[in-house]
C-alpha cells in the first residue's frame, strides 16, 4: 500500500498550454504509468477526500467537466483505491504537524495518514517528502 498524492493526477491528466521541459515529461510519464497500474489494479493505493479535492480543484481548469467526473467516480470505484474521510479534528491536527515539518496542511494530511496506517511510501513529484524521517517517496528522481 502507497500513499497517493493530488500532484500524481495532475501531472498525469493536466494538458498544459506551453511545451515541458525533458524533466517535465519525465514526470508526466511517470505519473501516467502510475494512474495506470492503479486503474488496472496492479498497485494499491490510499489518498484522503482533501486529496481528491485538491486534484479536482487543479484539474477543472485544464479539462472537461464530464471527463473529469469521470475519471473522480471511476477512482471512488476502485477496489484497490482506500479514500479516507477527513474530520476536522484530523486536519487541525495535519496543520500542527505541518508546523512542526515545515509542510503545508495537505502534504502533512498525508504523512499523518501515513503514519497513523503504517504506510511508507508514497506517489508524489513534491521532493520535501524527501525530508520527512520514515517516508520514501516515489518515483524517485
Amino acid at each position: 500500500m502507497r500513499f497517493l498524492d493530488a500532484n500524481v493526477f495532475v501531472y498525469a491528466y493536466y494538458k498544459p498550454k506551453r511545451s515541458l521541459n525533458e524533466k517535465e515529461s519525465m514526470m508526466k510519464e511517470q505519473a501516467k504509468k502510475i494512474i495506470s497500474d492503479v486503474s488496472e489494479g496492479r498497485e494499491n493505493v490510499t489518498l484522503t477526500v482533501v486529496h481528491v479535492s485538491e486534484a479536482v480543484n487543479i484539474l477543472k481548469h485544464g479539462m472537461p467537466q464530464g471527463k473529469l467526473t469521470s475519471i473522480i467516480r471511476g477512482l471512488f470505484m476502485l477496489d484497490n483505491v482506500g479514500i479516507i474521510d477527513v474530520t476536522r479534528d484530523a486536519y487541525f491536527a495535519a496543520t500542527e504537524l505541518g508546523e512542526d515539518l515545515q509542510l503545508e496542511p495537505n502534504d502533512a494530511l498525508a504523512i499523518d495518514i501515513m503514519r497513523q496506517r503504517g504506510i511508507t511510501e508514497i506517489y508524489s513529484f513534491d521532493e520535501h517528502f524527501n525530508q520527512v524521517n520514515g517516508i520514501t517517496r516515489l518515483p524517485s528522481m
